[in-house]
């Protein structure tokens, strides 16, 4: 791997960070909508999801900036990072689906598909840099975590 720069690595972080202020942002009052919602069981309360997704979007952008860096082949690389701009949108777009909207049966699809594209990613990540891969398992984990929240949501609600 090529010698980090410290400047592109903050740009990959903060671009991350940004994608997920910004939905934040787009998604309304989530907080009264999560507590007044039908909750499943070990749903975790309201003020530790920032700051796990604030750690997550880290995470994804320094693996995108290692699959950026590397020496490897150029066509793998523009694949990956393209599934990692696409998972990045499909993250961007799910508070706002579930938050903002209220679509729970929708935001439960989104949580999928978005668990999807990151294993996906992932698969790819793999095939160029280890590290830069499993540095998304805590996405993973997380987003499998998510997905049965949403799911269990949309069911008791």
């Amino acid at each position: 791997m090529k010698k980090i720069k410290i400047t592109d690595l903050l740009i990959f972080i903060v671009t991350a960070e940004l994608v997920g202020a910004l939905s934040a942002l787009l998604s309304g009052d989530f907080k009264s909508f999560y507590a007044d919602i039908i909750r499943p069981p070990l749903s975790p309360p309201p003020w530790l999801f920032p700051a796990i997704w604030a750690v997550l979007y880290a995470l994804m952008g320094i693996s995108a900036y290692i699959i950026w860096r590397d020496n490897g082949s150029e066509v793998r690389k523009a694949a990956a990072l393209k599934l990692y701009f696409l998972q990045l949108a499909v993250n961007f777009s799910w508070s706002i689906i579930f938050f903002r909207f209220r679509l729970l049966e929708a935001a439960a699809v989104t949580a999928i598909l978005l668990f999807v594209l990151v294993v996906l990613m992932v698969m790819t990540f793999k095939r160029i840099n280890n590290i830069a891969a499993w540095l998304n398992v805590p996405y993973i984990i997380w987003l499998m975590f998510a997905s049965y929240l949403a799911i269990g949501i949309y069911i008791l609600n």
